[in-house]
């Protein structure tokens, strides 16, 4: 398209549809073999730098819920890579930051194509085994959230391009969005498939060349995420993957000089270790690095007494525990009002015991397991510790098995202390922690939900009453940038919803927006004088006349 004469419009972008894989339907036999296919595999995954595969230290990638069970080799680096990277990407920036627009948008458009067809199957089987995802959650997030990244991020930044100022008689104004100088840092976390593919891309898209660092946990459907944009044309050097130690490859991206931008989700304690360290580093950059991060949260549901029983059961066992409770966005803890809790205590207690969780390929379990050894043992010391303590009830749950994998049963915490650190420290997995208000402090239980937490992520809202939606809207505006009325707090869908949020959740940018794009352009102001003036003088200089 770049090579036409004529103002090439992109693709109007529809969110892709989810797929059922309900038996006997096409797309659950083709996972099906992928996951078969894909077990079998032992992939071997290398770094890959300036377009070149690049070996280091061999690690194993376990599939979390048979941890016995290796899905790949990945090769791990250190400074020396990075600063390799670097290389690369500073070489690729001088082509990929003047190249057209439309040409890059093709790139990504035709991944999105691949992901929506052919790989399909592989980037949910590489996210089903190597994070332990059912073939939902993998549908959602590897599959249709992908592709809407990829999609949508292209039509965000066709938006941004054509936003030009005016132009008065006798000249023409131009405003140019350039890429940064340097390259991108981007760090991705092991939860969403998704997110590893747009941080680095949506970077990319608008002309900067990256320097990417994949968890681990993920690395092998992030592996397939690489091979899609490789496959589609995204030419060597302007992705580079190098896997490692965080602090390792982390320090080495911060002290480099060509430092443009920090690109983050992860947790809020390693965030803010990289400001710091931008920080002390300020005076060495070219320019100052712009830093997005999405680090967390400590997600709330509030019921009013008005609440629909019903809908709110639903929303705490599909918010809370879906994917293990390991979503940014998950519900972790819950407010309800002595009334609604009389009628919802027993269904949802009954409901929580029954899901049922094990290997995700057996297309039954509702739940997989917690994505490592680390993550089990956080979990299994929260839940001891809530068993000790006399100001906690367990309800539902409280089961580790870590025989065959990193499992932790649905877990239902009731406390009497609504400032237990259970209902304030973010936990990451399938532990909910629930208090029960007094009908009457429904306000004050708002101020309770705003202040407990440092995080402001996702939070939602159930009632019937306007009045008390409104209360909440206002009591609770600066508590979750996403925020939900009569619905889980989870499911934030591209060009819909778009996510993230403030306080120690992080910089609020808007993953799924052009928000977040136009943090990866600097713009310049161009203004073109048709005719110059050819005389200096100005009307007021000329004398009175007589």
């Amino acid at each position: 398209m770049d090579l036409i004469n004529a103002r090439a419009v992109t693709p109007q972008p529809v969110n892709e549809p989810v797929l059922a894989y309900a038996p006997g339907s096409a797309e659950r036999k083709a996972l099906k073999e992928e996951l078969a296919r894909l077990a079998g595999e032992k992939l071997e995954i290398p770094m890959v730098i300036g377009g070149q595969r690049v070996t280091g230290s061999v690690e194993e990638h376990r599939m979390p819920h048979a941890r016995s069970k290796v899905i790949a080799r990945y090769h791990t680096g250190g400074p020396a890579e990075v600063e390799r990277a670097i290389a690369a990407a500073r070489s690729a920036w001088a082509s990929w930051s003047r190249t057209p627009f439309t040409a890059r948008a093709a790139i990504f458009l035709r991944a999105a194509e691949l992901l929506a067809t052919r790989k399909r199957p592989r980037i949910n089987a590489s996210t089903m085994l190597g994070q332990s995802k059912t073939a939902h959650q993998a549908e959602i997030d590897a599959a249709c959230e992908t592709i809407d990244f990829l999609r949508w991020n292209v039509h965000f930044a066709e938006r941004l391009y054509a936003e030009q100022p005016v132009s008065a008689p006798g000249m023409w104004n131009a405003l140019e969005l350039r890429p940064l100088e340097g390259f991108v840092f981007c760090v991705t976390p092991f939860n969403f498939t998704a997110i590893g593919a747009n941080l680095p891309t949506s970077a990319a898209l608008m002309g900067n060349t990256v320097v990417w660092k994949p968890a681990h946990t993920a690395i092998t459907s992030n592996w397939t995420i690489l091979e899609t944009l490789e496959e589609a044309g995204l030419p060597p050097g302007v992705i580079n993957m190098v896997s490692g130690p965080g602090p390792a490859i982390g320090r080495a991206a911060l002290d480099s000089p060509e430092l443009a931008g920090v690109h983050f989700t992860g947790s809020t304690g390693v965030f803010q270790w990289m400001w710091k360290t931008v920080g002390e580093n300020i005076a060495r950059y070219r320019s100052y690095p712009r830093l997005v991060g999405e680090t967390g949260g400590k997600d709330f549901i509030v019921a009013h007494p008005s609440a629909d029983v019903e809908a709110l059961r639903v929303a705490i066992v599909r918010g809370g525990y879906e994917y293990q409770g390991q979503k940014c966005s998950a519900a972790s803890r819950i407010y309800v009002g002595r009334s609604v809790w009389d009628r919802l205590a027993d269904p949802l207690v009954e409901t929580i015991r029954g899901l049922k969780m094990g290997d995700v390929s057996d297309f039954t379990n509702f739940m997989g397991a917690v994505i490592d050894e680390a993550s089990y043992a956080k979990l299994k010391g929260a839940i001891e510790g809530a068993r000790r303590d006399p100001k906690c009830t367990i309800l539902a749950g409280g089961e580790c098995d870590d025989r065959e994998g990193w499992f932790i049963r649905p877990t239902l915490i009731k406390t009497e202390d609504p400032k237990h650190e259970l209902m304030s420290e973010e936990l990451f997995g399938p532990v909910v922690t629930l208090y029960v208000y007094p009908d009457a402090d429904y306000e004050e239980t708002l101020r309770l939900v705003d202040s407990t937490s440092p995080y402001a992520l996702t939070g939602a809202v159930f009632s019937t009453d306007r009045a008390a939606i409104a209360r909440a809207h206002d009591l609770l505006r600066h508590a979750a940038g996403n925020f939900y009325i009569n619905d889980k707090p989870t499911g934030a869908v591209v060009g819909q919803q778009p996510f993230g949020g403030g306080r120690a959740s992080g910089t609020n940018d808007k993953a799924g927006s052009s928000l977040n794009l136009l943090r990866w352009v600097s713009a310049r102001t161009v203004k073109e004088t048709l005719v110059p003036p050819r005389d200096h003088r100005y009307p007021f200089l000329e004398p009175e006349k007589a």
